[in-house]
């Protein structure tokens, strides 16, 4: 299998203007997430997707792969598809959101090699255990369910399981990333927006509502998508942290 990474970042945010170029530690946080997709082992080669000049100068400057795309994608998805239909030698594409510059390399490799034993396989994503239970009551955590075998049931924003009886089911949270198959991926971008999609404003439960798996495995990393000024500044202490233990 050939895997490509693919980067999406828009300049514009409601509550972080200019997110992508926002400086975490001294660096662009875009070139943050680049610096570490690139990291990974199972992938040919990573890429930023952008619809602005200004990031794409900021990850080529600092020795990156960036290309231009159109600017009047409605989602992350329609821009990832753009994409892949200008690499046609790619089977999958792993997508990773531009606001996450915590990402694991790891976790990475390990979306892209279920395509390797997995003829079926079309989607895949990433959860992680909620313990804090005003955390998982937060709406901007999305909250998945899977079946026994690892295959998404839903996602939502509100509290699943509800817990009528506690101490039985885990509450997972969503990780947006995610892995297609480049087929899949086209026939993706071009369904129409579904009921419960609009009513979660969760893309992926289009996927789900046109009857296809999507394939969910957790992880344990820490992960902390930045999205206000309160998350900027954590993620920055964390790296300062994480580059002292370097000296």
């Amino acid at each position: 299998m050939k895997v490509l990474c693919v980067i999406p970042a828009r300049y514009e945010s409601t509550r972080l203007p200019g997110k992508p170029l926002r400086q975490i530690a001294g660096i662009p946080m875009i070139v943050r997430v680049y610096n570490r997709a690139k990291m990974a082992e199972h992938i040919a080669s990573a890429i930023v997707a952008t619809d602005d000049e200004r990031i794409k100068d900021a990850v080529e400057k600092a020795g990156g792969a960036a290309v231009m795309t159109r600017k009047d994608h409605k989602t992350g998805t329609d821009r990832l598809a753009e994409v892949a239909e200008k690499y046609q030698d790619i089977d999958v594409i792993v997508n990773v959101q531009g606001d996450e510059p915590l990402i694991d390399p790891d976790l990475i490799d390990n979306l892209a090699k279920l395509f390797d034993t997995d003829a079926n396989l079309q989607m895949a994503t990433v959860k992680t255990e909620i313990k804090d239970e005003e955390e998982q009551k937060n709406p901007n955590n999305v909250k998945v369910i899977t079946d026994k075998d690892g295959y998404a049931l839903y996602f939502s924003r509100s509290l699943i399981p509800y817990p009528r009886k506690s101490g039985i089911s885990k509450v997972y949270k969503h990780i947006g990333i995610y892995a297609y198959r480049r087929d899949f991926l086209l026939k993706y971008a071009t369904m129409q927006s579904t009921p419960l999609e609009e009513t979660e404003s969760l893309e992926q439960l289009r996927a789900l509502e046109n009857g296809y798996k999507i394939r969910v495995i957790e992880t344990d990393k820490e992960f902390v998508g930045v999205d206000t000024e309160e998350d900027l500044k954590r993620v920055n202490e964390i790296y300062e942290k994480m580059e002292a233990k370097q000296l």
